[in-house]
């Protein structure tokens, strides 16, 4: 991208009364564009023009439709020099606009075209595609990352959902609604917004009233009426209750819910979209074609923006493979790890001598399958198996703590509960129980997992291995060519119950302290000496929130760590992992572009010139485009290279033992995300610690 030379000019912008809503703001002020000009970007608070305003503060009067009038002030706030990185941001606003000059319709963060959308009548289902975009600043220039995202929607609204269930005149309706709704994300094609249904609220009706900005009363009925022109014909419909979005710079301040009518067009969106269709992004010229048309060229225009219709390119380089190591002989790392673990040894491979399996009546012949396939699988593993004590139970969660409560002791190494279905209250109650009260490594089984006899030796050995990991065994391992070094991962998840009093704050400043604690607790149980090196992958921060962990997260590992240390002070390493990127690299063949090998590492080029980052591409990808992980080495005392850190870091990707192959983050990152989604989504309190020596969330 080619961008404006010249200086621009920051003005802040104030409004008398307050205005909420960005779209208002926006109208109220560019009833002024022939005084402030046709060349202008605004992001609800602040204004950048290419020229500067005779005066360092403006006054302007603008009225609603209403005729109220509100009073609108300029206060001139600085000059940015056209490398700036308030400028890149300004940017992205503004090829964000020319989507919306285009007709495309914002669904969350991204654009897409109602009218090219693919409808799937017999399926309920439609497609819209549309686009991501975004600039970033690189090391020698800015660019622009630009791809295809396609939103995939159900024909079916959730009012439309709710009278299903109402017509099937189930017993339990309301407990019915409320989990087929809650959780989901939804789609309100009113005003293009995306909102998460956090609740269902049984005694409110559109006929209710709610107190709005200005300090009056109004009934839902009426609001989406005057607002959006919208009719409520059922009211006596229960209301979708949605937590919404914190205020920028207000996330200290209690969130207020929005009520959703579901008459009212609320779109069900689906997580998973399978097929789609070809979307071209380039014309036969190689012209982007979304910025073909011709009032986004009139706009990028007047800021002088050019784009290259070339791709980027850039050079990388392919690591060796790995060599993955089990207790007689190291394993072809592109074979299926699984298939060579069902006939070698383990490299600990734990003996299974007191356990229990938990079983109902309709799955007592599946039990038994599964104990004989688990009998043929774990002696070429190395593991030895006991005798199991088989209990039956009914498919309540009661009936499995009580059981449990009766026949697992402090002897008992592994309980394996055989479940009728997936129902998530039933597995919540009995993993907060052997988490919790009664710590006890415990393997849960889906009983329909088993139901294919030609497969049920694989799944056996999968859980065997499970199971041997989860007692404080171990499948494999990799060299990574240092020693008496820790690797530590961090990762975040939200507490799904106690999500509404959560904060972001909590989350970036993390009592990291705490957890080293327990982790070098953990280490000196395991290992005679103390570690000399500590690597920390940290996964779910964005770049906005770098400074933060530099300020807090790791001056906490560095104090602690001091004060710790009788002799000399383990030297560290901390490295900020992203998965949640846009962009892509293609390598060009004889057929083509086509997809990196896995081991590719980008170094150059499209890194940041004030970072130590890098990209890895670790896994392959036979349909679509592999996504590349992202590295920043925001603090390093080890001083290792750059090319042993990335190294490393990719020997690392294969040490994730839930899956024979490659993950796409470090496994230390992979297993803090697994605990951290364990304790948020299924048990809300913490383990307890005799169980930290194991994979016991797995």
């Amino acid at each position: 991208v080619t961008c404006p030379q010249w200086i621009a000019y920051k003005y802040n912008v104030d409004y008398k009364p307050d205005i909420d809503d960005t779209n208002l703001r926006s109208q109220l002020l560019f009833q002024h564009e022939p005084i402030l000009g046709n060349c202008h970007i605004f992001d609800g608070n602040s204004l950048l023009l290419s020229r500067r305003l005779h005066n360092r503060q403006v006054e302007l009067v603008s009225r609603t439709l209403s005729r109220s009038i509100v009073k609108i002030t300029l206060h001139f706030s600085k000059e940015l020099q056209p490398t700036h990185p308030d400028c890149v941001r300004y940017y992205n606003i503004l090829f964000r606009r020319t989507l919306r000059q285009m007709n495309l319709k914002q669904i969350g963060r991204n654009y897409y075209e109602d009218r090219s959308k693919n409808d799937f009548a017999s399926y309920k289902l439609e497609v819209l595609p549309g686009y991501i975009t975004s600039i970033l600043p690189y090391e020698n220039s800015l660019t622009l990352c630009a791809d295809l995202s396609h939103k995939l929607l159900r024909m079916e609204t959730a009012y439309d959902l709710i009278m299903k269930i109402f017509e099937s005149n189930v017993r339990n309706f309301k407990e019915k609604v409320e989990k087929e709704l809650v959780g989901l994300i939804v789609f309100t094609r009113y005003n293009n917004k995306t909102y998460r249904v956090d609740a269902v609220s049984w005694d409110q009706t559109p006929r209710d009233t709610f107190i709005k900005t200005d300090g009056s009363q109004i009934t839902y009925v009426d609001y989406y009426w005057q607002k959006y022109n919208k009719h409520v014909t059922d009211l006596s419909q229960p209301l979708l209750v949605s937590q919404g979005r914190w205020k920028k710079g207000q996330r200290l301040m209690p969130r207020s819910p929005i009520r959703l009518v579901p008459e009212l067009k609320i779109v069900l969106i689906c997580k998973y979209l399978i097929v789609i269709a070809y979307f071209p992004w380039f014309d036969h010229n190689g012209n982007i074609l979304i910025f073909r048309n011709k009032n986004a060229q009139r706009e990028l225009k007047r800021w002088h923006f050019r784009l290259n219709a070339d791709f980027l390119s850039v050079s990388g380089r392919t690591l060796k493979e790995v060599r993955i190591f089990q207790r007689d002989e190291s394993a072809d790392p592109l074979a299926d790890w699984l298939k060579g673990s069902k006939n070698t040894s383990l490299l600990r491979a734990m003996a299974l001598n007191d356990w229990v399996i938990l079983y109902t009546r309709s799955c007592i012949e599946i039990a038994h399958s599964l104990l004989q396939s688990l009998r043929k699988v774990t002696p070429a593993m190395g593991m030895t198996m006991g005798r199991a004590n088989m209990y039956e139970v009914n498919d309540n969660p009661s009936s499995y703590i009580t059981t449990l409560q009766r026949c697992v002791t402090r002897y008992t190494q592994m309980v394996v509960c055989l479940l009728p279905d997936d129902g998530k209250n039933r597995y919540d109650e009995i993993k907060k129980y052997l988490c919790v009260q009664c710590p006890t490594p415990s393997q849960c089984v889906v009983a329909h997992t088993l139901g294919k006899p030609w497969s049920l030796l694989t799944v056996a050995a999968k859980i065997a291995q499970q199971m041997n990991c989860k007692m404080g065994g171990a499948l494999w391992k990799v060299e990574t060519g240092l020693e008496k070094t820790m690797f530590v991962g961090i990762d975040c998840f939200h507490d799904i119950v106690n999500r509404f009093g959560r904060h972001l704050i909590v989350e970036v400043y993390l009592r990291v302290s705490g957890f080293l604690s327990g982790a070098l607790s953990s280490w000196f149980r395991n290992v005679p000496h103390a570690p000399q090196s500590i690597v920390v992958y940290r996964d779910g921060v964005g770049d906005g929130q770098l400074q933060a962990l530099l300020d807090h997260e790791v001056p906490q590992l560095v104090s602690y760590l001091d004060a710790q240390s009788t002799h000399s002070t383990p030297n560290l390493t901390f490295i900020v992992v992203k998965k949640r990127i846009n962009t892509r690299f293609f390598v060009s063949n004889t057929d083509g572009l086509g997809n990196p090998y896995p081991g590719t590492v980008i170094d150059m080029v499209l890194t940041r010139e004030q970072w130590y980052d890098f990209y890895i591409v670790s896994q392959s990808s036979r349909t679509g485009t592999v996504t590349p992980t992202h590295y920043n080495v925001i603090y390093d005392t080890i001083c290792l290279d750059p090319d042993t850190v990335q190294r490393l870091t990719y020997k690392l990707c294969h040490m994730y033992y839930n899956l024979p192959g490659i993950i796409r983050v470090p496994a230390p990152c992979h297993y803090a995300h697994k605990l951290a989604y364990l304790v948020g989504q299924n048990i809300h309190q913490e383990p307890d610690k005799s169980l930290s020596d194991s994979l016991y969330y797995l």
